[in-house]
């Protein structure tokens, strides 16, 4: 794979957590490449190291070693500030908690990466992910007045309207009920079919895995598998596969 086809990659990461007795593993020298124009869902089982190395790749957190790049970017040294403008600028981030401020319109949370770099959005983006997301007719409520499916469509457009070379999604289904799930899945699979997005996301559920064009499984901080064209009952075997394993 050359360099060019990859929206994110990483050489070597591996993030610790304690010392002596209570020492945690979380990466074990994991390299990985995150393919431009792909849905990418990550896999394992709890403790496995699948956030910690989203939040690592994303420049949320900073590895103990080893390199990431987004782009021809490498984050690894990045100042904080630097860092801060990356991840505002060329980064979206949807997350289990959605984050958004309580006291700003659906409107004013999407359109808050603009305000904080002082630009002002583009109409056309704007009226598409909006739309694609079905939120015409919710754009000037606040938070508390939207269901939870509503909140995250909301955190998904402000993620999207800024079109970021990729976008991080942690567990983006954890607080959605099955309708709202499928629905929210259904729109990030379009976003990459339709607007040629790039999205990584961490789940432990087989069926928003199967909306991925690759599953790619964590063990002990350690890459350990991936799969192609996934199912949902063949990321249940594989995942079964695991915890035979370890029985």
């Amino acid at each position: 794979m050359t360099q060019t086809t990859a929206a994110v990659r990483a050489s070597g990461l591996a993030k610790r957590y304690g010392s002596g007795d209570s020492r945690v593993v979380a990466l074990a020298g994991v390299d990985v490449e995150f393919r431009r124009g792909e849905f990418t869902a990550i896999m394992g089982p709890s403790g496995s190291g699948k956030s910690t190395l989203m939040h690592c790749v994303a420049g949320l957190d900073q590895a103990d070693e080893g390199r990431v790049w987004i782009g021809d970017t490498e984050l690894t040294g990045l100042r904080d500030d630097a860092l801060t403008h990356l991840r505002r600028d060329r980064v979206g981030f949807v997350f289990q908690a959605f984050n958004l401020l309580p006291t700003l319109t659906a409107l004013e949370n999407i359109s808050l990466p603009f305000e904080l770099a002082g630009r002002k959005p583009d109409g056309d983006t704007m009226d598409q992910v909006v739309e694609a997301l079905n939120l015409q007719n919710r754009l000037h409520h606040r938070p508390s007045q939207l269901s939870g499916g509503q909140q995250q469509r909301v955190a998904c457009a402000r993620a999207l309207v800024t079109r970021p070379e990729v976008v991080f999604a942690d567990e983006p289904t954890g607080a959605l009920d099955s309708s709202a799930s499928a629905e929210l899945l259904g729109f990030l699979r379009r976003s990459v079919d339709d607007l040629g997005q790039t999205v990584v996301m961490v789940t432990h559920e087989p069926s928003a895995a199967a909306h991925a064009d690759r599953v790619l499984f964590l063990k002990d901080g350690h890459l350990v598998d991936e799969i192609g064209a996934p199912t949902a009952d063949s990321v249940l075997d594989r995942m079964k596969s695991f915890e035979r394993a370890a029985a």
